[in-house]
């Protein structure tokens, strides 16, 4: 799917790529050996997304909108449960039960967390912000990514400043255990 744009075109898209993959290790049956390759690519990129929200979004969130701090906390709630969820989902075989039950968690926490920041916070911030600081967060979210940690680390900081000063080391360790490792490439 095409990136760029302002933030919320870009978080959008990161969305519509996960509910995809989320729907690829569906159409698998239990314990395919290809649901752990596709289960990576889904942390990977919630792992990422996630971190650049912390870092740019929810920061603006609670800057310029109303009620925003709130609004901010929420979020952060719905992404530590997540990522509980993705590390617990990190350390089970495809072939255990508890890997389906793990995943439907990863996938319903996901689905309401992406209902509620596309029906209630991205217009609120929309509505708050001009189309140029919308598109400066987007800028900024794209370069969080490719800097982000791609597997979970749930007791990381999620709020500024130590999880920016953090994320970017933790990042590269995780891009360098992936690439020894093969995680996260598409054969």
């Amino acid at each position: 799917m095409a990136h760029g744009g302002d933030v919320i075109a870009e978080l959008t898209t990161d969305h519509r790529e996960v509910e995809s993959l989320f729907q690829r290790i569906e159409s698998l049956p239990s314990g395919h050996k290809d649901r752990r390759k596709l289960a990576d690519e889904m942390t990977i990129e919630l792992v990422r997304h996630s971190v650049a929200e912390e870092q740019y979004l929810y920061p603006a969130v609670r800057e310029h909108v109303e009620g925003g701090g709130a609004l901010a906390d929420k979020e952060l709630a719905d992404h530590a449960r997540v990522e509980e969820a993705l590390k617990q989902l990190e350390g089970c075989s495809v072939e255990d039960p508890e890997f389906d039950r793990t995943f439907m968690t990863v996938k319903n926490e996901v689905t309401s967390h992406v209902q509620d920041e596309e029906n209630n916070l991205f217009p609120k911030l929309r509505q708050a912000c001009g189309q140029e600081m919308l598109d400066q967060l987007g800028d900024k979210i794209r370069t969080a990514k490719k800097m982000a940690p791609t597997r979970p680390h749930p007791a990381a900081p999620d709020t500024p400043p130590l999880n920016k000063l953090l994320a970017p080391g933790t990042g590269l360790v995780d891009r360098v255990r992936d690439f020894v490792t093969g995680r996260g490439r598409s054969s």
